[in-house]
């Protein structure tokens, strides 16, 4: 990949899933170090559009990592580039924490291979990262979901991709974990990976993330800086929604943004 060869880049995407088209004509570009936040109202194609760059689904069009299209990518190869973080945490068999973050590290490894040292490392420091080092040797099955959301998190960044697609990340998490795995994944785009993320929370999209693509009826509404974006037009044009107090005097959405108790003072 060349320093002018975006890391992501879909051209002219159209999916359709039986019979209905749910994406269309679809053009994104995107570089690294880019926080990008997925949002829109429900049944958008926020989900299918993930998945689709996740080589999940077929489309017409063109869907190009690192230069590469992703037809052509091994799944091994594909592993190396993007991590997919879906929503819902299902895991089929029981095994503790560690062994599950352990798997973000087995596209770098052959087959039957255990982890070495490097991997041992990169897994301790994702587990530390989500906050997860009170549950090594418990089972995944006994955890919260919140919990377990967190687990599956450090199993993706484990694999340290350029590209993180998370669906939904803050989902069935208390407002103090929202906040700690939206600065994860700041932190992540800090040290020179690329997260996508679904969010339905326009306030947390707006205080984290540096671009936000907007979806509406399978096509890109908007794409740019939150500012540009989130505006009462399009609250209102997009989600059907105004900003008011409780008195019904319109309010600024966004004059606020939330911080963990911890870092208070920072």
């Amino acid at each position: 990949m060349t320093s002018t060869t975006p890391l992501l880049d879909i051209e002219n995407l159209t999916v359709r899933l039986g019979g209905a088209c749910i994406l269309e004509d679809i053009n994104i570009s995107v570089e690294t170090d880019e926080f990008i936040a997925l949002i829109g109202p429900n049944g958008a194609g926020k989900t299918t559009l993930l998945r689709t760059i996740a080589g999940l689904l077929s489309f017409r069009g063109r869907i190009r990592i690192a230069g590469d299209p992703i037809a052509t990518l091994s799944p091994q190869a594909r592993a190396r580039l993007l991590a997919y973080l879906p929503q819902g945490h299902t895991v089929h068999w029981p095994m503790n924490v560690e062994d599950i973050v352990a798997l973000g590290r087995l596209p770098y490894q052959r087959a039957l291979q255990k982890p070495n040292v490097e991997d041992q490392v990169i897994v301790m420091a994702a587990i530390a990262s989500t906050e997860l080092d009170a549950f090594l040797g418990r089972s995944f099955d006994t955890l919260s979901g919140g919990e377990q959301a967190r687990v599956m998190l450090a199993r993706a960044l484990a694999g340290r991709a350029p590209l993180l697609l998370a669906d939904e990340p803050t989902a069935s998490l208390d407002p103090y974990h929202q906040l700690h795995v939206l600065e994860l994944m700041q932190d992540h785009v800090k040290s020179g990976h690329t997260v996508i993320a679904v969010l339905h929370n326009l306030q947390l999209a707006r205080q984290f993330a540096d671009r936000l693509i907007v979806l509406n009826g399978g096509r890109i509404a908007a794409d740019g800086s939150p500012e540009a974006v989130l505006t009462m037009e399009s609250l209102e044009s997009i989600y059907r929604v105004r900003p008011c107090s409780k008195t019904g005097k319109e309010v600024d959405l966004f004059a606020l943004s939330w911080q963990r108790v911890d870092d208070a003072g920072k």
